[in-house]
């Protein structure tokens, strides 16, 4: 596929943030719009010379009815077209923001990179690409600036967040209407676009226009200005961070002494406070206000004993004495009841969409590079296998990530605190085997030629 006139600012970004790792595999969330058809069909260009396997994904909102279920048919056959494996994922947005108490539009978010995240660990991919451009920046730098934000909201959006990276970023809208152009690349309009209901849209149709005529480089302007910005963010969050250091966990609770957090300038307190929010892991840190980050930060610097503060994501901030301890008032989903697999047919995880497919094979030469397929060594297992949740001191060396407990990797992970008890483990008399979404222990992996067990882990449907 061809790649010229790809725009300029897309390959620095990607070497800045190592956005795409060579002999990758990278999941593009695509909804159909010009910035997602935009940044699939760059992702494509570049698959060869990166060696990159490129999936998609597609998350229909269930807000636009029939308008919806088009754009999701759209890009299916447009990646069926292109030969690209396409994931479709759906969720009610409007009951979950209902039920949430919540906007509409911080839901769709919530339940769109959850799809994504989930889609990319059944599918192995290291990176999820979204589009986001740089008109989207300084739409967010505006709206950060109405609603009022400290220096954290003023950088924008973040060009990589983990695993999440964004090689648009620096791109114009304009950019990526000339390249949609230019190769001939279709894509489908949302009509929320030009709902003035929603706040970014007002902005987008009534101030900027306005803006741009006082400053034709506005864009340009606040891309320099959020630049600026993120590196002095960037050089505050470091210094929090080593604060940080000494945070422990007990348990499934992160602790750590208040005093060190207490002690810090207010700058750095609050970023401390953030965090540790990450360092949990459970539920969106985005959803923390700054003065949630406060009232964290006034609980370190308190003297009651025991005092605690209730934060989005069912998670809990409590002085315990000396400590702050952060938790998770969610209760766990019940544990899986443990199942024979069958080494000669499939095998389903009840009520996880998990299935387990297993025949009796020799290790090929060439293995297959298939996600969730592996291949294991029989001479290696030790009696039948069965699937099951983790249990107390499970322990896996999984190829890229080393030696792990479970517990310790789900955590790194950032799987919720109450989903870990339904991840399915593939266990024999030895210990773990493989744990699904993660993949196979290397110790057990046939040698080509081997007698061995083809296993296939995959879920059924992936829903947001």
């Amino acid at each position: 596929m061809n790649h010229t006139a790809v725009p300029a600012g897309v390959a620095p970004l990607i070497r800045t943030y190592d956005m795409l790792p060579r002999d990758g595999l990278v999941l593009c969330a695509v909804s159909g719009g010009a910035d997602s058809m935009c940044l699939l069909h760059i992702l494509l260009s570049l698959a060869e010379e990166r060696r990159l396997q490129v999936f998609a994904a597609h998350f229909d909102h269930r807000i636009r009815g029939e308008e919806s279920a088009r754009d999701a048919a759209f890009v299916a056959e447009w990646c069926a077209h292109q030969g690209v494996r396409c994931v479709m994922g759906e969720g009610d947005v409007l009951r979950e923001a209902g039920l949430l108490g919540q906007g509409v539009e911080e839901t769709a978010r919530q339940l769109r990179y959850a799809f994504l995240r989930r889609t990319a660990v059944a599918l192995g991919c290291t990176r999820v690409a979204t589009a986001h451009n740089a008109d989207d920046n300084a739409e967010t730098l505006l709206l950060h600036l109405v609603r009022g934000s400290g220096l954290q909201g003023l950088t924008g959006i973040p060009p990589r967040r983990e695993e999440v990276v964004r090689p648009l970023l620096t791109t114009t809208r304009a950019e990526i209407l000339d390249y949609l152009e230019a190769h001939r690349i279709p894509w489908r309009t949302d009509s929320t676009n030009s709902d003035e209901a929603y706040t970014r849209n007002r902005l987008r149709h009534q101030v900027i226009p306005v803006l741009r005529e006082i400053n034709p480089r506005l864009t340009a302007g606040m891309a320099e200005t959020i630049a600026h910005l993120r590196a002095d963010n960037d050089y505050l969050n470091a210094q929090a961070a080593g604060a940080c250091a000494g945070a422990r966990w007990e348990g499934d609770d992160l602790v750590i002494e208040a005093a060190g957090v207490a002690g810090l300038p207010e700058s750095l307190a609050v970023r401390a406070a953030r965090r540790l929010l990450e360092l949990l892991g459970d539920g969106d840190t985005v959803n923390c206000s700054a003065s949630h980050l406060r009232d964290i930060v006034a609980l370190c610097r308190g003297d009651a004993p025991s005092a605690a503060v209730c934060l989005p994501g069912g998670r809990v901030a409590q002085r315990v004495y000396g400590s702050l301890l952060l938790t998770t008032r969610s209760k766990p989903l019940p544990p899986l009841l443990p199942v024979p697999v069958a080494l000669d047919g499939e095998t389903e995880v009840e009520d996880t969409g998990w299935r387990i497919r297993c025949r009796p094979v020799r290790c090929p030469a060439e293995i297959e590079r298939s996600p969730g397929l592996f291949y294991l060594a029989r001479s290696k297992l030790v009696g039948g296998l069965v699937v099951r949740s983790r249990e107390t001191g499970d322990v896996i060396t999984l190829p890229r990530r080393g030696t792990k407990t479970i517990k310790k990797l789900l955590i790194d992970e950032k799987v919720p605190r109450r989903e870990r008890e339904r991840i399915p483990i593939l266990a024999d008399g030895g210990g773990v085997v493989a744990a699904a979404g993660f993949g196979p222990d290397r110790n057990r992996l046939a040698a080509p030629g081997e007698p061995a067990y083809a296993i296939t882990l995959r879920r059924d449907k992936l829903q947001g």
